[in-house]
């Protein structure tokens, strides 16, 4: 196997950024504060990923394969200890509440389909939907506005709120969408890590099968563009008739952070879809 040089692992790491600086571009980020951030970031992943023995990585050795000098590695380390946690495999409270209203036995109507609530009072209400899937932390009247806003729910002439669709999506670059953005692209480059990282010396041996994480793609280079909509509309139809099957395996298999079983963490798991057009 041909080991990748420095100059080929450059150029793909230009083919994927380039993506990246044109959102941070659009929500006006300068070059200068993503260069601090990525210094963070190299000092970050240095630290916690190359130590030896599962000990943290010393400054030494961080200043080495970072190539700054040890005193700004203390300085970033200082930094990183202050800073927020990013919230990592981040969901939308309007995604858990729409996931809640198609699954949950409580809020289905006799023939499986998401019930017609009402917004608050005794019996099946928005409220007891939101405080069930775990978004009592937002108002609902809040929630509902960006619901009904992104066509997912519509309020009936009754009052009555009726569900749409089961997925949501921002329609703005707002601060959900962003925080969406991040999660997605970090999923998909944990993916290539894990497959790049971890089976690399096992290539071939049923070890490195058994750890590889699933990554596959559908992709045809000669496709007339007058096919684009025609795609779009099909692709939107069968991945989400998937989707919503892994979404139902899920459920059925997620454990109740009452229980706390004994001997089993639990583990963030799922599968994302995108569409590839250029």
């Amino acid at each position: 196997m041909a080991l990748a040089s420095t100059d080929q692992v450059l150029r793909s790491t230009h083919q994927w950024l380039k993506p990246l600086v044109h959102v941070l571009l659009s929500c006006g980020i300068t070059w200068r504060e993503f260069a601090e951030l990525s210094k963070s970031t190299y000092v970050e992943v240095a630290t916690d990923n190359f130590g030896k023995r599962g000990r943290p990585t010393n400054v030494s050795r961080t200043a080495i394969l970072t190539g700054l000098v040890r005193r700004d590695v203390r300085k970033q380390r200082e930094i990183l200890s202050k800073a927020p946690n990013t919230t990592s495999g981040y969901v939308t409270k309007a995604s858990l509440v729409l996931s809640a209203w198609h699954l949950n036995p409580d809020f289905l109507d006799k023939r499986g389909r998401p019930a017609i609530l009402r917004m608050s009072g005794k019996g099946k209400t928005l409220d007891a939907l939101i405080e069930q899937a775990g978004g009592s932390d937002v108002r609902p009247s809040t929630l509902l506005k960006e619901l009904v806003s992104a066509g997912a729910v519509r309020v009936r002439p009754d009052g009555r709120l009726q569900a749409l669709m089961r997925d949501y999506i921002p329609h703005a670059m707002d601060e959900q969408l962003i925080r969406l953005w991040g999660t997605v692209v970090a999923d998909v480059a944990k993916t290539y890590v894990h497959n790049l990282t971890h089976t690399g010396t096992h290539t071939g041996t049923r070890t490195a099968k058994a750890n590889k994480r699933l990554e596959r793609s559908a992709v045809n280079d000669r496709m007339p563009a007058a096919v684009a909509p025609m795609f779009a509309q099909m692709l939107e139809k069968e991945a989400q008739s998937f989707l919503e099957r892994i979404d139902g395996w899920l459920t059925a298999h997620e454990t109740n952070p009452d229980d706390n079983p004994t001997g089993r963490e639990a583990v963030r798991l799922g599968v994302g879809l995108y569409q590839i057009q250029d």
